[in-house]
């Protein structure tokens, strides 16, 4: 299914003017930008007044512009949603790129010949997973950064979709799309462009309840950048469509070298020519931003390299490590980058003493006022007065260059990129000199005319007066390539007339190439009809657990359904045939997310006969294909809008949990949407606020780099990751080695089961992580009281309080003021 080769695209990033200049000008063959709302960086971006004209620059240098959407939408801004999507088809631009199913819909509906493409926000990490987003009419992929090379080349293999991958910038540390952590803690949805960087901040590491020291590493959930320059070359001879640099806030200068390095490579590399990129080109793109750079997991799992943990911001390049503190300087042992780029007066520096100073104190850093050589290759550095307080900085210290002036110099010597046109040209006497001319690396050609040429006297026209005439194309878009020239007689075309024709050229390319792309756009068929629920039922308790432990005082509390979510699969067989014998359905948790080499773990689901809680898109296509009979949609799926959600039941769900992105208020208003007994929220468990390819116990608790060599003290041991308040974050492993940090406060619905009730909601979910027996046996009791009122709000509220070690919240489910509540239960 692969097919057939061809040259992948360089993208690159725009937050805003600066950056989209910078990106075309180093040669970018698209741009994607966001407007200022509906986008995964909420921060920059053009707007709508802004977006015809951007789309115009861009195009007017053949440069593709490709339009973020991708954040989850809610329902009352679907017709806003629907309005920006018609003007984006409607200023022609490329595609979109968009993480919400329902707007996936929704575009095809609206503008058919636009472009949709797949975020990596839709968590996509396998062929499936594309075949699902196909199916949805997208036409390109953005894969998960967590795919090896040898993933992406199995799912190439396996669709005829176009697939896009990053190769350079920041990765998170949880799956795109599947992180909550910035929801859950402040309110703030990274599925809607407001990411608090959680993530970046220092956590202390308990194993089985103590503290385990981590050194330097107290950053343990803050990878460093993606680098995969070295790797074009397999990434081209895949049939990758297009390589994606991150950093839609990064300033010009990062977006200007990170282009022309990347772009250089995949010419070098579809020329067959050895990477061209300099050592020096090297050292600039790692000093312009980067936390550490890595190729990481596009070259295979390594769990002790991904985060090194020493810092979680921008460093730039190692420059040494400190010898010996003086009062007014400090005398460096620098590495071997000082030679390619040495340090210099007016560079800035920090000092980083990590392994002993705590991550709350600020570090020492600044401008360096002189440099001098020292006997045995040392540097003395001296900064201006009082810049630095020598009595913080130690032997030992690592010293790093943050900011280099002369790197905005090498940025403005870069030469600009542009098109090759190739010329061909017939000149006969007494007729008009012909010239076409053709766009060498883009589709496109226009024909330029001269007047009748007459008989030459002495200078009969020759193919070199083409190429010193035609070729006077600085300061427009193009360069020169191939000129041929077909000639009858002794034809005569004076310089003027070259000229001129060159002007028309130029005019015609460009024309050509902004021509706006006539995309139609059709009225949305919006369903915003109120569902008329089914017949009503007695609220029923569905309970998750993950210990067997747990599962025998699940039994004994008699829920209407026990899903089982265990860290090894061996284990699910006889605990399925125990649910079962007791009378109850038994259902099996599926992975968040699945990698070509994990279809095992489907085989082995459907072989235990049972509902699956279905946690991936590509599973969900999978299954239907397999024809299950009973499958159960996860907040994993990011059903925010009545559009995803009556999507998702159509495609074979028997209920759906909505995504932690909707508060309370929002979940009671979805549920008129569709037939609330579809839905089935969760109203008590440890949120799942981040979920990770990298492996937390093998990086601090081993010295393997994979499950193959780690020991698996995932099984062992119980880890935590206490934040700076205190709370010990829940750590566990799923049967994919992949970790989910779950909230250590227990987030609880009790505030809202009556406006629930009253929107006809009647299946509830209770999930647990590592409560005891007696934990699960008490809050499922209480639940139990409360929808049947035989206890209060306020007393199930207090009751779970007791139970939860770490307290309790109402995290993502928080009705702000503004928010109309439905009736409260008394």
């Amino acid at each position: 299914m692969t097919p057939p080769p061809v040259k992948p695209e360089v993208m690159s990033p725009a937050g805003h003017w600066p950056q989209l200049r910078a990106a075309v000008d180093a040669g970018a063959d698209a741009v994607y930008f966001g407007l200022k709302h509906f986008t995964a960086r909420a921060k920059v971006g053009f707007s709508l007044e802004e977006l015809p004209e951007a789309l115009r620059t861009l195009h007017a240098r053949g440069v593709k512009g490709f339009v973020t959407f991708n954040t989850l939408v809610f329902d009352h801004e679907i017709r806003e949603a629907v309005r920006v999507l018609e003007q984006i088809a409607a200023a022609g631009a490329d595609a979109i790129i968009v993480q919400d199913l329902g707007i996936a819909k929704l575009a095809r509906d609206i503008a058919p010949d636009l472009e949709v493409h797949g975020s990596t926000q839709m968590s996509i990490s396998s062929a499936e997973g594309v075949r699902f987003a196909q199916r949805l009419g997208v036409k390109r992929v953005v894969m998960a950064r967590e795919l090896s090379l040898a993933d992406i080349r199995a799912i190439r293999g396996q669709t005829d979709c176009e697939l896009e991958m990053f190769v350079h910038g920041a990765l998170c540390v949880s799956y795109s799309g599947q992180c909550f952590s910035s929801e859950a803690w402040g309110g703030r949805s990274a599925n809607r462009g407001q990411c608090a960087q959680a993530c970046r901040l220092p956590y202390e590491l308990m194993v089985d309840g103590a503290v385990r020291p981590l050194g330097d590493a107290r950053y343990l959930l803050s990878p460093g950048d993606l680098y995969a320059l070295h790797q074009v070359p397999e990434i081209v001879s895949i049939g990758i469509s297009s390589l994606k640099i991150e950093g839609r806030y990064k300033d010009a200068d990062y977006v200007a070298l990170t282009t022309r390095a990347y772009r250089q490579a995949v010419d070098d590399a579809w020329a067959g020519r050895a990477l061209s990129v300099t050592p020096l080109e090297e050292l600039r793109i790692e000093q312009v931003y980067s936390r550490g750079l890595g190729a990481f997991f596009v070259t295979g799992t390594n769990h002790q390299s991904v985060v090194q943990g020493r810092a979680p911001r921008h460093r730039g390049l190692p420059m040494g490590r400190i010898e010996r503190v003086t009062a007014d300087s400090v005398v460096l042992s620098p590495t071997g980058i000082h030679g390619l780029a040495p340090l210099k007066p007016g560079d800035g520096v920090v000092f980083d003493s990590a392994d002993w100073r705590s991550p709350q104190e600020p570090e020492e850093g600044g401008r360096v006022f002189a440099v001098t050589s020292q006997p045995g290759g040392k540097l003395e550095l001296r900064f201006g007065n009082r810049a630095v307080n020598f009595s913080r900085i130690r032997p030992g210290d690592l010293l790093w260059r943050t900011s280099d002036p002369d790197l905005e110099k090498a940025v403005r010597a870069l030469p600009v990129h542009r098109q090759v046109v190739d010329v061909k040209a017939t000149a006969r006497e007494g007729a008009p000199l012909e010239t076409e001319w053709r766009l060498r690396d883009r589709p496109g050609a226009v024909t330029v005319f001269s007047p009748p040429l007459e008989r030459a006297g002495q200078l009969t026209l020759t193919r070199q007066m083409l190429v010193d005439q035609l070729g006077r194309l600085g300061g427009t878009p193009y360069t020169l390539g191939e000129v041929d020239l077909s000639s009858e007689g002794a034809p005569f075309a004076p310089i003027s007339i070259l000229n001129r024709l060159r002007r028309e050229a130029v005019e015609a390319l460009t024309q050509l190439q902004i021509r706006q792309r006539r995309i139609e756009v059709r009225p949305a068929a919006l369903d915003m009809r109120r569902a008329q629920p089914s017949a009503t039922i007695a609220p029923q308790l569905h309970l998750l657990v993950r210990t067997p432990e747990q599962l025998e005082a699940a039994i004994a509390a008699r829920p209407a359904s026990i899903t089982l979510d265990y860290l090894e699969l061996y284990g699910l067989r006889p605990s399925v045939d125990r649910v079962q014998e007791s009378g109850i359905e038994a259902r099996v948790a599926s992975p968040r997310m699945l990698k070509p080499a994990e279809e095992r773990i489907v085989h082995f689901l459907l072989k235990l006969g049972c509902p699956i809680l279905v946690r991936s898109a590509g599973l969900l296509d999978s299954l239907r294909q397999a024809d299950h009979p009973a499958l159960f949609g996860d907040f994993s799926l990011n059903a925010a809008n009545a559009v995803a959600t009556r999507l998702l039941l159509e495609l074979g769900l028997t209920r759906l949990t909505p995504t932690h992105d909707l508060n309370a208020a929002q979940i009671a208003s979805l549920a008129a949407s569709v037939d609330p007994l579809s839905l089935e929220p969760i109203a008590y468990h440890h949120l799942p606020v981040f979920h990770t390819e990298h492996c937390v116990f093998c990086r601090f608790l081993s010295k393997g780099t994979s499950h193959l060599d780690c020991g698996h003290p995932c099984e062992t041991h119980r880890l935590a990751l206490r934040d700076e308040r205190g709370h010990p974050h829940p750590v566990m492993a799923d049967i994919g080695c992949r970790n989910t940090v779950f909230g250590a406060q227990a987030q609880e619905a009790s505030a809202h089961l009556g406006s629930w009730l009253a929107a006809g909601l009647r299946h509830f979910r209770l999930e647990f992580v590592h409560e005891s027996p007696e934990r699960v046996t008490r809050i499922a009791a209480a639940f139990r009281e409360a929808l049947s009122g035989q206890r209060t709000p306020a007393d199930l509220s207090r009751e779970l309080e007791r139970l939860a070690p770490a307290g309790t919240t109402e995290g993502s489910l928080f009705v702000p003021k503004g928010y109309a509540n439905l009736p409260i239960l008394q």
